[in-house]
C-alpha cells in the first residue's frame, strides 16, 4: 500500500486537517503564522504544528516533513480575507496578502508533490492571482478541477459556499457528488447542548460560552422569532441606522437563526447578536463559541485552548470563522481517495457494532 503524507499550509486551528485525518489521510504537518492554533493543531490532530509565515518555508523543509512518501500531499486554504466580496469594496488594488497563493505555488514547483488541494471564497476565482495559480499547476503537468461547492449538499449544518481546487500528477481527479438530499439543520447540530444564559459560560465545557448582551439587545432578542428579522420589533427598538432608507438592505442583522434550517454563513464575528443571524433560535443570547465550532463541522469534543486558559471571543470568533469546516474536509480527503482508488472498508467491534472505517486500497 503506498504510503500518503500531508503539509497543510495555513492549517488554522486544524479544520481541514481534522477532516482529512478522519477520512485515512494522514496529514504529518501544519503550518501557520498564528501561534494561537498551535495549541488545537497539535493537540486534536497529533500531527506538528510549525510557526512560521509560509512565504519564507523553504522547498527543502516541505521535502523533509514529506520524508519520502509515495504519495505527498500539499494543502493551502490562503487567508481568504482579501478575496471576500465584503474586502473588495475597500481593496480594490489588491492586498499583499493575496501574494501568499503565489507563495503556495512557489512551493508547488519546487517540491512538485502528487496531489494539491486548495479551498477559498467563491470570489477568488475572479482574480487574476487564482487565473495564475491554476495556469502554474496545468503548466507543470497536474489535473486541475475546481468547483463552488454548496457545503449543506455534503452535511454542513451551515449555508456556506466555497471555491474546492483539487489538482493531481496521477489523473483526472474531481471532487465527489453530494452526500446529502436534504440539508442538516441548526437542530441537528447543537440541540443537545446544555442552556447558558448571555454573559455566562458553561462550567464543564468553558468554549460553551455566550458573549454578554446590553440592555437594549435583551430587548431586541426577546422581541426576535426564529428566522425573523428587526422588522418584527417594536419600532422603539430599532436602530435609527435601519429607520433610514439604506439600513433596509441588511434585513439579515440582528437575527435569531431558524432551528430547522441550516445555520446562515458563519463569520469571525458569530458570537455577536447584533453582527448577523446569529441569535441562537430559542436562549435569550448569541450563539456560543462551541455552537459555532460544531456548525463549522468540528466535534464537541474539540478543544481550541489549554485547559485553565482565558476565554478570548475575538480571538476564538476569528480562529473558528475563518477555519476550514471540518465537513469540507472530509469531503476532500473521500475525494483523494476516490482518486487513488480506496475504498473504506468497515470493522466490526467486539460487540458487533461499526467500530471504525480503515482504508483499503483496491490495487497495491
Amino acid at each position: 500500500m503506498a504510503e500518503m503524507a500531508c503539509v497543510d499550509l495555513f492549517c488554522g486551528a486544524g479544520g481541514l486537517t481534522h477532516g482529512l485525518i478522519s477520512e485515512g489521510i494522514k496529514v504529518v504537518a501544519g503550518i501557520d503564522v498564528d501561534e494561537a492554533c498551535r495549541h488545537p493543531f497539535e493537540t486534536n490532530n497529533a500531527a506538528l504544528f510549525i510557526k512560521e509565515d509560509v512565504g519564507r518555508v523553504s522547498p527543502k523543509r516541505i521535502n523533509k516533513l514529506f520524508s519520502g512518501a509515495d504519495i505527498r500531499i500539499l494543502a493551502g486554504c490562503a487567508p481568504c480575507q482579501p478575496f471576500s466580496t465584503y474586502a473588495q469594496r475597500y481593496d480594490v488594488v489588491g492586498s499583499p496578502r493575496w501574494g501568499l497563493l503565489y507563495q503556495f505555488a512557489r512551493l508547488i514547483k519546487s517540491t512538485r508533490p502528487e496531489l494539491v488541494t486548495m479551498e477559498n471564497v467563491p470570489a477568488v476565482t475572479k482574480h487574476a492571482v487564482f487565473d495564475d495559480f491554476v495556469e502554474a499547476l496545468r503548466k507543470l503537468g497536474y489535473w486541475v478541477h475546481q468547483d463552488v461547492v454548496d457545503c449543506t449538499l455534503y452535511g454542513l449544518p451551515q449555508s456556506r459556499r466555497r471555491m474546492v481546487l483539487l489538482a493531481s500528477l496521477i489523473g483526472p481527479i474531481e471532487l465527489i457528488g453530494p452526500t446529502h438530499e436534504r440539508p442538516a439543520t441548526v437542530r441537528g447540530a447543537i440541540r443537545k447542548l446544555p442552556s447558558i444564559r448571555q454573559g455566562t459560560a458553561h462550567p464543564k465545557d468553558p468554549l460553551h460560552s455566550a458573549s454578554k448582551l446590553s440592555e437594549l439587545n435583551l430587548k431586541r432578542i426577546r422581541a426576535s422569532r426564529p428566522g425573523g428579522t428587526w422588522r418584527d420589533w417594536p419600532k422603539d427598538l430599532v436602530a435609527e441606522c435601519h429607520r433610514r432608507e439604506t439600513g433596509h438592505t441588511y434585513p439579515g442583522v440582528y437575527g435569531r437563526m431558524a432551528w430547522d434550517e441550516p445555520a446562515p454563513t458563519l463569520t469571525t464575528q458569530f458570537y455577536g447578536f447584533g453582527n448577523g443571524r446569529f441569535g441562537h433560535p430559542t436562549q435569550d443570547r448569541a450563539i456560543s463559541l462551541r455552537e459555532g465550532a460544531i456548525l463549522q463541522g468540528f466535534p464537541p469534543s474539540y478543544s481550541f485552548v489549554p485547559e485553565g486558559a482565558p476565554i478570548h471571543f475575538k480571538a476564538l470568533g476569528r480562529m473558528i470563522g475563518n477555519a476550514v469546516p471540518v465537513t469540507l474536509g472530509k469531503v476532500i480527503g473521500q475525494s483523494i481517495s476516490a482518486h487513488l482508488g480506496i475504498k473504506p472498508e468497515r470493522k466490526n467491534s467486539k460487540k458487533g457494532g461499526i467500530a471504525d472505517v480503515a482504508r483499503k486500497p483496491l490495487v497495491a
